[in-house]
């Protein structure tokens, strides 16, 4: 009976949650070219579900992670970090497994990368204090035993001298090259704040030539400034032209997007600026490339710029074709609550979204996986 109270309880809640973000604002043909589910929601173990991951296998398996927190909702809770797999895009999931069970304070920031050979690499941290590294060569059935990378995370210090580390968060890139690049943020704080704070921050990227088996630390970014404050969440995409850019989640009062450029990831960053087109509600966003004939460059955020006090709310896509100098197709995916989120894309061009949707009330999230196909994205464009 107990079992069954849960079960309609997950189903109403699937409804209440899916069906807001289908139905308000959005035309009839908006609601039939999306399909939602929900692939994580709090329970008895978890007060919440929070900071998504997703990529795409080789095989075209979905492999969705995130963070499972205990006790409350606060970033540093303890933690499960979680997984589950969709072999059918994201209709039907198994079951949750953990990959890394809680230990003291959180597991959290799953980044994870599918490399050319089909080999999915997943870093993550604990307490942010510790950085490990583990892989599946099996579609995501079972895992490598973590391997602990903080001396990449080290070598840092002599330049800046941090308490607080972590990856990504959300799916990372290998260039064209084979390296393996991983997006890092790094905090500061000072003596007198209580607990270790995330601000203020600088920002870097991580690389392993080797598919894994060594991980090195590259240049850094940028650090906290007067003119570019807190830059932490990062995520990277290779360019046409062989350059990586990197998309910033800042503190910034212009409420913009941060931008940056290397040849190889992770040397020679040019000075970081605000992109105009691409409002920042002070949240962690994704990046990545479509699978269309004009290989154009997906970005996926909350866009609550004409909304008081800006709350992540209105998760929009944004859409560019020339490499991120413009964005000229934009279309709201979710009009509710909306927070972190990551997107993969399927070769037939079907696109993913994986992000965070509560009732408003509180951080309790609940993590939604909307698909739909790339035409009704950019309107045939």
């Amino acid at each position: 009976m107990r079992e069954n109270k849960f079960k309609y309880l997950y189903l109403l809640i699937n409804f209440l949650i899916v069906g807001y973000g289908c139905v308000a604002g959005q035309h009839t043909s908006e609601r039939m070219a999306m399909d939602s589910s929900i692939v994580f929601t709090p329970n008895e173990r978890y007060a919440s579900t929070r900071i998504p991951a997703l990529v795409m296998s080789k095989k075209g398996t979905l492999l969705a992670f995130c963070e499972g927190r205990i006790g409350s909702a606060s970033d540093w809770s303890e933690m499960d970090l979680l997984m589950r797999r969709s072999k059918d895009g994201g209709r039907t999931w198994e079951a949750p497994i953990v990959i890394a069970p809680k230990k003291s304070g959180p597991t959290s920031n799953p980044t994870p990368i599918v490399d050319s050979k089909g080999t999915i690499h997943l870093l993550y941290q604990r307490d942010y204090a510790r950085a490990y590294y583990t892989f599946s060569t099996d579609d995501g059935e079972t895992w490598s035993p973590a391997m602990d990378i903080t001396a990449t995370f080290d070598a840092f210090k002599p330049a800046y001298d941090w308490k607080v580390l972590a990856p990504g968060p959300g799916h990372s890139i290998q260039l064209k090259n084979g390296r393996l690049l991983v997006p890092v943020w790094l905090s500061d704080p000072a003596k007198t704040v209580p607990h270790r704070s995330h601000a203020p921050s600088c920002i870097a990227t991580i690389y392993s030539d080797d598919l894994g088996k060594t991980w090195k630390r590259g240049e850094i970014i940028a650090k906290n400034s007067a003119e570019f404050k807190n830059p932490s969440e990062t995520m990277a995409i290779q360019l046409k032209d062989g350059r990586v850019m990197v998309n910033i989640r800042n503190t910034s009062e212009k409420h913009l997007r941060g931008v940056s450029y290397s040849k190889d990831g992770i040397s020679g960053w040019s000075k970081p600026v605000f992109d105009e087109e691409l409002f920042d509600p002070i949240c962690m966003a994704s990046i990545i490339r479509l699978s269309d004939r004009k290989k154009g460059i997906l970005f996926l955020n909350p866009d609550s710029r004409d909304i008081p006090k800006h709350p992540r709310k209105n998760l929009t896509a944004k859409v560019s074709y020339d490499e991120g100098q413009t964005w000229p197709i934009s279309k709201l995916i979710h009009e509710g609550p909306s927070g972190y989120s990551d997107v993969a894309v399927g070769a037939d061009g079907t696109v993913y979204c994986l992000f965070e949707t509560n009732s408003g009330k509180d951080w309790n999230y609940n993590i939604v996986l909307k698909t739909f196909k790339l035409d009704w994205l950019t309107d045939n464009k």
